[in-house]
């Protein structure tokens, strides 16, 4: 696959290119490459971060972080089987718990949410740190609510990480993935509450709050382009055929 030229390889993360020092130079410069393709493209273009991830798996198989990456773009496809193995083959390799949450998940979008809440009450969770430990919490509610159990989902996301009012990466996350089990529980006010909370912490956009708190307000938002295209159609805006 072709790799635009600015992309040198230098731009991967230091502990991943000392894994890379393994290997020879010219293969470990190529794999380093098809990395940073991963990460440029796995949000915005996943198929395409997935086919990047396939070509640095056949280089370099035996190197963990390359397995990691091959199972981040495979769960960004939905492809969990896939993703799971190669978290599993990532985790023998470097003996860490940092991707159980992750695996968990992948059980989950296996259709196994039972497996997935046996893995959030096994030991590796305490050893995961605090980001790992909320990310558990919400596999472990996701689980319940593929079982149907939305109280219990509804529960288990009640922690002093989310009563706290410090604002921590996952807080956004958090808030909202509460917001919406109350809201499938049919608890609506308390619901749009949470939802608010959840705008408060997310800076970054990570999820669609503000837009769930404006359809539970009843705001609708019209979009400018069909706006346009009505006032053409009544002849009230100039068309480009009638600029000519």
């Amino acid at each position: 696959m072709p790799i635009p030229e600015d992309v040198t390889g230098d731009e991967i993360d230091k502990d991943v290119r000392q894994e890379l020092q393994s290997l020879p130079k010219t293969l470990a410069e190529d794999v380093a490459r098809n990395l940073v393709m991963v990460a440029r493209l796995i949000d915005e273009d996943p198929e395409g971060a997935y086919g990047y991830s396939r070509v640095a798996l056949r280089l370099a198989s035996r190197v963990a972080a390359v397995r990691e990456a091959a199972g981040f773009a495979a769960y960004a496809n939905q492809k969990y089987a896939e993703a799971l193995a190669e978290f599993r083959a990532a985790r023998r390799m470097t003996g860490t718990v940092e991707l159980w949450p992750l695996m968990a998940d992948c059980e989950r979008g296996l259709g196994r949410p039972e497996k997935a809440l046996d893995m959030a009450g096994a030991p590796e969770v305490h050893k995961l740190d605090k980001a790992g430990q909320v990310e558990m919490r919400l596999v472990a509610a996701g689980a319940r609510r593929d079982m149907g159990q939305l109280d219990a989902a509804i529960v288990t996301l009640q922690s002093p990480e989310l009563a706290s009012n410090s604002v921590q990466p996952w807080t956004a996350r958090l808030r909202y993935a509460y917001a919406d089990a109350l809201l499938a529980a049919g608890r609506q006010g308390e619901a749009r509450e949470w939802f608010a909370k959840a705008v408060e912490a997310d800076k970054e956009g990570s999820t669609d709050a503000s837009d769930r708190l404006a359809e539970l307000d009843g705001v609708e938002f019209v979009d400018a382009i069909d706006e346009s295209e009505d006032e053409g159609d009544g002849g009230d805006a100039a068309t480009p055929a009638d600029d000519e």
